[in-house]
């Protein structure tokens, strides 16, 4: 089944993971029903070294933005950026309205300010337990817990049937922000008969529970109660308001004082504020006023907590931030997870502060409880099955092994069927027997700086290609006969050094091979800049993968006199 002969019957209810299945990041799920779309969720994915020059990567919306007029509603989860981060980057090709909780609402708005073209995005604000109608779509909103505030599960009614959708999740019993998670409702949901349910696979190998942000609150309190003296450090997820909130409040009552060092730590604090969070917390100070105090009054909580090269943290830690700095004897406090792709970059970090003396805790390495996940464990997988009694389960949010255990899982819980989806699995859901029944055409796009374009695009492709073999650029100019009229000119990146004699000689032979090749050729043929182009091309090639083991790109250009 491709996108343009895609026909769905519409007395069904189907389901899309057009991103963010058997992977991290990219969210972006669709519903199909009675011809109408509902879109849930659209985040950003983080590139590797495979896309040079890229670090954001969105979900493709081509294909709902060919059918925009049937696009009923995007519903919002929560304001993580793999959920919420390519919101602003493709609303305008999509410009349907937008349903979110205040929190998110505050950090979408944010984001709306630096794009014009998002200015007239309708954002409405609901609240838990309110219900929104997106044409065949009745969705009512249910409050989970999970490491940023007004995080919510979605209930989706249809004609067809009705849904959860889990969105990311725990089950914290005690949070900091927010209540428990509303279990009533779920209850309630599978009281009355779910049909299928979407859920989050993130913890699905990890035993036991995720455990509690209130432990990490008592954690984070003995931490400070044990240090009297240094500067402590901290990195959070800055969308983590509940733990930023926890640092504060243990800080205050052990003498300290806290600034953020971050853009993202200061617009995430300020939406939370702005949404009645962070009450009781004093404005955090800032660097200049926090430097000029004894070490042992400092608490500085730094956004960076992926080694990301130009965060707030890696400056700090490599001595370029202009005002903060660690010292022997200070405490640096990994108060989040590793997102898988990100050890290197974790790892030189930490290797930069253990050498100059400061001591480290990692939430595998530390005496304290200092980190827990947002995400469901095994345990809290089986208390969501067990309170919504799915008659099939999708797994999503999560690489292959995760979603396969899960759906293990859901075969133990007793469930008829389970789904296993790869992004862009056309899924029934049902009334009829739920089964995967085709295949859509989904893709990445990667956010250049002034541009977007498919992750795919040649111009990337080539710039990875040179990075790993360099390059060489030939420039010749030959009069109508093909003879030169001037000496051939070689730049070449990436493969030598200007500063070595053996480089440079070898410079001199490529440029005596080429000589050499266009002496060689018929007149007929150096008369053909296509000729010329490609004897050239290969020869440099040749002698570059011979001398060098390289199979590097050559470029060639062939100019007439």
């Amino acid at each position: 089944m491709t996108d343009k002969d895609l026909s769905l019957d519409p007395a069904q209810l189907h389901f899309i993971p057009m991103g963010g299945s058997e992977e991290f990041g990219t969210n972006f799920n669709l519903y199909a029903m009675e011809g109408k779309w509902l879109a849930v969720d659209c985040g950003i994915g983080f590139a590797d070294w495979k896309l040079p020059g890229v670090d954001i990567l969105l979900p493709d919306p081509s294909f709902l933005a060919a059918r925009r007029d049937a696009l009923s509603a995007l519903i919002v989860t929560h304001a993580h950026e793999d959920h919420v981060g390519a919101v602003a980057y493709l609303w305008p090709r999509l410009r349907c309205p937008i349903y979110c909780t205040p929190y998110t609402a505050a950090v979408l708005r944010q984001k709306f300010e630096e794009f014009p073209a998002c200015r007239k995005a309708q954002i409405n604000v609901v609240k838990p337990g309110d219900t929104v109608q997106a044409g065949p779509f009745a969705v009512r909103f249910v409050h989970v817990t999970h490491s940023i505030p007004d995080a919510t599960s979605l209930i989706i009614e249809t004609k067809a049937g009705r849904v959860v959708h889990s969105g990311d999740w725990n089950n914290d019993p005690t949070p900091v922000v927010n209540g428990p998670i509303d279990s009533d409702s779920l209850i309630e949901a599978g009281k009355k008969g779910v049909m299928a349910y979407i859920g989050d696979s993130t913890n699905a190998l990890t035993p036991g529970r995720s455990g509690s942000e209130g432990d990490v609150a008592a954690g984070l309190d003995a931490l400070m109660t044990d240090t009297p003296e240094g500067r402590i450090l901290f990195t959070v997820f800055a969308t983590n308001i509940g733990r930023i909130q926890s640092i504060a409040r243990a800080a205050k009552k052990h003498g300290r004082f806290v600034t953020l060092a971050g853009r993202s730590l200061r617009n995430h604090t300020e939406a939370a504020r702005s949404c009645g969070y962070l009450a009781d917390i004093a404005p955090f100070v800032n660097e200049e006023d926090l430097t000029a105090l004894p070490r042992h009054k400092q608490v500085i909580i730094a956004a960076g907590s992926q080694g990301q090269y130009n965060s707030a943290l890696a400056k700090i830690v490599r001595g370029d931030h202009r005002r903060l700095k660690v010292s022997d004897g200070d405490l640096f406090v990994f108060s989040s997870r590793v997102i898988p792709g990100n050890e290197r970059a974790i790892f030189d970090m930490t290797n930069l502060l253990s050498a100059a003396g400061v001591r480290i805790f990692t939430p595998h390495r530390s005496p304290y409880k200092i980190h827990v996940s947002g995400h469901p464990c095994r345990d809290e997988i089986a208390d969501m099955l067990g309170w919504v009694r799915p008659k099939s389960v999708v797994t999503v949010h999560g690489e292959r092994a995760m979603l396969e255990r899960q759906a293990q899982l859901a075969r133990e819980s007793g469930a008829d069927h389970v789904v296993v989806p790869q992004n862009g699995s056309v899924v029934r859901l049902g009334p009829d027997t739920p089964a995967i029944i085709g295949q859509v055409e989904t893709g990445v796009l990667a956010v250049e700086p002034k541009r977007l374009l498919p992750a795919d695009h040649a111009g990337i492709v080539q710039r990875r290609k040179i990075q790993f073999t360099g390059a060489a650029h030939v420039s010749v100019v030959l009069d109508e006969r093909g003879e030169l009229l001037d000496d051939p000119q070689l730049t070449v990146l990436g493969l030598t050094d200007p500063a070595v004699s053996e480089d440079i000689a070898f410079e001199e032979d490529i440029l005596a091979e080429i000589e050499d090749v266009l002496a060689d050729m018929k007149r007929a043929d150096r008369e053909d800049d296509r000729a010329v182009h490609e004897k050239i091309r290969i020869a440099v090639r040749r002698m570059i993968l011979a001398r060098l083991g390289f199979k590097s790109v050559v470029t060639v250009h062939v100019m007439r006199g």
